[in-house]
């Protein structure tokens, strides 16, 4: 299937013939969701650059027999680049496809999947049980993602929820080899003198804004019905490495919402992916 895609899609670049669809394609994903049809013109320009590199570099895999066509697999390629498009400068945007070039492989399931778990408690038991997964960023390997939530992301915008970005937000998050919620910073990042003290600057303003959202869902689950759950899924509050992944795809789906409901972590995440073109 990637070898047809890869064909394609680079004969789009050479052929008049094949402009006509590509632009079919790419309209009909904007359109498909809203949160990528909303953007100026520069920044739907290099999304669609990124997502024609991205489509070239990658093999996608439709598990239990789906079939990934070529519109699925660009609905995947957008929603993936859409955090690397100010990440670097105009002149070179293809460089921002390096924090994704960790792995090759994308698996498509029509649903969510129940994936085997074992845990050992504090007294060596060992604990096996199921999980159901919409997707699974693995270190190095492969990213699967449910495809009824991918296709379903234009309407859950609203509430901040987006497969794609987030599980795509971890693989950002495990560059420098840890997923701890913190991607790899530069020297100068947040006013620092080293890239050491970037990241300790960051990780004590995500750990603020964790231990505020962690309070807040377990406030509302102790009285339910008197205090309202947080607008963010609550899922953020397992991890810091899950409150940064479920912050990333609210920061890109509906960042008016987010920065009303936390202007701290809104402005934390605009350091990092718009360094150059300030807060959304």
């Amino acid at each position: 299937m990637l070898s047809w895609l890869r064909r394609k899609f680079s004969l789009t670049a050479t052929r008049t013939d094949g402009l006509r669809l590509a632009d079919e394609l790419w309209l009909g994903t904007l359109a498909a969701y809203p949160f990528l049809e909303t953007l100026d013109p520069a920044a739907r320009g290099r999304l669609r650059e990124l997502s024609m590199a991205f489509l070239r570099e990658k093999e996608f895999h439709g598990a239990a027999g789906l079939a990934v066509t070529d519109s699925m697999a660009l609905a995947v390629a957008a929603q993936a680049c859409l955090p690397l498009v100010w990440l670097t400068p105009a002149a070179s945007p293809m460089a921002a496809l390096q924090w994704y070039d960790d792995f090759v492989g994308i698996v498509l399931h029509r649903g969510e999947v129940l994936a085997r778990r074992e845990v050992t408690d504090e007294s060596g038991v060992v604990h096996h049980y199921r999980e159901a997964l919409t997707g699974e960023a693995m270190d190095g390997g492969p990213v699967m993602l449910s495809w009824s939530d991918v296709a379903n992301a234009g309407a859950t915008a609203e509430e901040g929820y987006n497969v794609v970005i987030h599980e795509f937000a971890h693989k950002i998050d495990m560059r420098d080899g840890e997923a701890d919620g913190c991607p790899p910073l530069p020297s100068g990042f947040l006013g620092s003198t080293s890239a050491s003290q970037a990241r300790t600057l960051w990780l004590s303003r995500l750990q603020a804004e964790y231990d505020r959202f962690s309070d807040r869902v377990a406030a509302a689950q102790r009285f339910a019905g008197l205090v309202e759950m947080p607008w963010m899924d609550p899922y953020a509050a397992q991890a810091p490495s899950e409150f940064f992944a479920v912050a990333v795809e609210a920061y890109f789906v509906n960042p008016r919402r987010l920065a009303d409901e936390s202007p701290g972590l809104h402005n934390l995440l605009a350091s990092f992916f718009r360094p150059a073109e300030g807060p959304i």
